[in-house]
């Protein structure tokens, strides 16, 4: 092979190296970014988060994402409710929003509470949606109407709360709490945090359990 032939392959294959060698070192730098999320405990309540029950100084905190379509934070919501009773006080609940995409109403029921919320309303919007939850879930497509028409029962200003359903706002802050949810690990609803632990339930009396414990302590 001619010497000039040899020196230009082996030019071009110096070039092909640097190039792979560029390509990885862009690549390694590129994963090494820092992830502003990383290393760091996700909060499970942000300072907009919907709170029903305060609680004194010291108190718990438990956080509930939910889907006001699904039968399970249906099914939930009495214990809920009696647990908010019971330890009143001493648990500072939280609600926020995780519609699943199985559920058709789902994402408007969340805008009708959310809506509710910017009157001052979402706790009444939340009990009458739960109370009401059979009549409207599970249905073939959405029906904001009939959740035009809880704003109306509970006495809501209807523009207020048409304009707060059409705002691409209110959909982005229901939008928020399912992000915040899937960066904690949250799959299916209802999941519960108690002082920013997940718990894992295997039984219908863990809920109560872990906050009774996490009370104690």
């Amino acid at each position: 092979m001619r010497t000039p032939v040899k020196a230009a392959l082996i030019a071009i294959a110096v070039a092909v190296v640097l190039l792979i060698v560029a390509i990885v070192w862009a690549i390694t730098q590129r994963a090494d970014e820092p992830d502003p999320d990383a290393g760091q405990r996700q909060p499970t309540v942000r300072t907009d988060s919907h709170v029903l029950d305060e609680g004194g100084p010291g108190a718990v905190t438990v956080v509930e994402f939910l889907d006001f379509e699904c039968e399970a934070c249906g099914a939930f919501y009495p214990i809920v409710e009696e647990l908010r009773d019971t330890y009143d006080g001493d648990i500072r609940y939280v609600a926020r929003y995780f519609p699943l995409p199985g559920h058709v109403n789902s994402t408007q029921a969340a805008l009708a509470a959310e809506a509710a919320a910017q009157q001052g309303r979402f706790e009444d919007m939340y009990h009458h949606l739960f109370a009401t939850q059979a009549n409207w879930g599970e249905q073939p497509e959405e029906t904001p109407e009939v959740f035009r028409a809880f704003a109306q029962e509970l006495g809501l200003d209807l523009a207020a709360y048409d304009e707060a359903v059409a705002d691409p706002a209110t959909l982005a802050r229901v939008e928020q709490d399912k992000r915040d949810g899937e960066r904690l690990g949250v799959t299916s609803t209802p999941t519960f945090f108690v002082d920013g632990e997940m718990l894992e339930l295997t039984a219908w009396g863990d809920l109560e359990d872990a906050i009774a414990k996490a009370v104690a302590d």
